[in-house]
C-alpha cells in the first residue's frame, strides 16, 4: 500500500539517441519512409537543420577518492567525435576487433525520445560521416563498408551525406511486405563482404529486432578470425543488455548478452539521465567508466569503475541521493 505524499527522487534511466557539425542542410525524401522516416514528412521533403550544440558544461573532480582520467566530458560534436576517433584508433592498435559507439544525437545532454525518430537516425547518418571522415585515411576508403539497416537507406546516403564518397555502402537487411510487423528479407553477409575489406561500420541497427542478429552474423562470418575490425555505431545495444526485449519472445536477441557482447568492447559511450538527481554515464577508451552529475556549468565525477555498470545501478544507487 503505498504511503501517502511519500516522494522518493530518482534519476530515471533513458535509452540512447541522436545534431552536429554546424547549421547543416540535408533533405529527408520519401526513400527512407518505411522506417522511423514516416515521421512528420510534409510533402515528402523534410528540411533538416543540424545544430552544433553550445554552452555544455566543463568537467571537474569533487570526490577526493575518485581518480579521473584525461578525457574530460565533450563540449561540443565536433570535440565528441574527436574523441570517439581517437577511442577508436586506441583500441585497433590494442588489436580490439568488435566496439560499440553510442551517444545521443539529438544534443549532448539529450536522451531517446527527445527527438524524432527519422531525424535521429539521419543524424546519426550525418555523425557517422563526420566520423569517418576523421578515421579514415583516403587510401583505405574503398576498403570500408558501412552497412546500414536497409536497401533504402543506402540510396538516401548516396544521394545526400555520402555523396561522392570511396567508402563502400551496403544494407543489412531488405524491405518485404511484413516490414512494418517487424520482419525483413534475410541478406547473406557472407555474400555482401569482399576479400579487400578492413573496416566494416553498422549504422543505428536498432529499429528491426532482426538487425542485430544480422550483425553477429557479420562478425562471425567476417570478422572472428580475420584482422577486419567491426564497428556498431549508435546500436541502442542498452535495450538488449537491459532486457527490454523479454527473453521468451526474443530468445535470439536476449542470447547475444552472452555470444556476442562479451566479445564487445564500447569504445566511447554517453548515456545521460534525467530526473531530479540525473547525470551521465560516460567512457572513452581506455579510460575507466565514469558517472559524472551536472553542477551548474561543469560536470562531478562521483563514480568510476572499470567495468560497464548498468543502467539501473547507476540511476537507483549511483546518482541516487544518500
Amino acid at each position: 500500500m503505498p504511503i501517502s505524499g511519500a516522494k522518493i527522487p530518482t534519476a530515471i534511466p533513458t535509452y540512447p539517441h541522436p545534431t552536429v557539425g554546424k547549421w547543416r542542410f540535408f533533405e529527408i525524401n520519401n526513400l527512407c519512409k518505411n522506417r522511423a522516416f514516416k515521421s512528420r514528412q510534409s510533402n515528402g521533403i523534410a528540411k533538416l537543420k543540424l545544430k552544433r550544440s553550445i554552452n555544455h558544461p566543463t568537467f571537474v573532480a569533487s570526490a577526493s577518492n575518485v581518480s579521473i582520467s584525461d578525457t574530460s566530458f565533450p563540449t561540443d560534436y565536433p570535440d565528441l567525435l574527436r574523441q570517439a576517433k581517437e577511442a577508436t584508433e586506441s583500441a585497433m592498435q590494442d588489436n580490439i576487433q568488435l566496439m560499440e559507439i553510442e551517444f545521443p544525437t539529438s544534443g549532448l545532454d539529450s536522451v531517446p525520445g527527445d527527438g524524432e525518430g527519422g531525424i535521429e537516425m539521419t543524424g546519426s547518418m550525418q555523425l557517422i560521416r563526420e566520423f569517418c571522415d576523421r578515421l579514415i585515411a583516403p587510401e583505405k576508403a574503398t576498403r570500408t563498408r558501412i552497412f546500414f539497416p536497409e536497401a533504402n537507406e543506402v540510396t538516401f546516403a548516396r544521394t545526400s551525406v555520402f555523396e561522392g564518397v570511396a567508402l563502400k555502402l551496403d544494407y543489412l537487411t531488405k524491405p518485404s511486405f511484413f516490414e512494418d510487423f517487424g520482419f525483413g528479407t534475410k541478406v547473406k553477409m557472407a555474400d555482401r563482404v569482399q576479400p579487400e575489406d578492413e573496416l566494416f561500420l553498422v549504422a543505428y541497427p536498432y529499429f528491426n529486432v532482426n538487425e542485430m542478429l544480422v550483425v553477429e552474423e557479420l562478425y562471425k562470418e567476417a570478422v572472428a578470425n580475420t584482422s577486419r575490425k567491426l564497428i556498431v555505431f549508435n546500436g541502442e545495444l542498452d535495450r538488449i543488455r537491459s532486457g527490454y526485449y523479454p527473453s521468451f519472445f526474443y530468445p535470439k536477441l536476449a542470447a547475444l548478452t552472452k555470444t556476442l557482447f562479451p566479445k564487445m568492447e564500447t569504445v566511447y559511450y554517453i548515456h545521460n539521465f534525467k530526473g531530479r538527481n540525473g547525470g551521465t554515464l560516460f567512457r572513452c577508451y581506455p579510460g575507466p567508466w565514469q558517472v559524472l552529475r551536472r553542477a551548474g556549468k561543469k560536470y562531478i565525477c562521483v563514480h568510476q569503475r572499470e567495468t560497464m555498470p548498468s543502467l539501473k545501478e547507476v540511476a537507483l544507487d549511483i546518482l541516487r541521493p544518500v
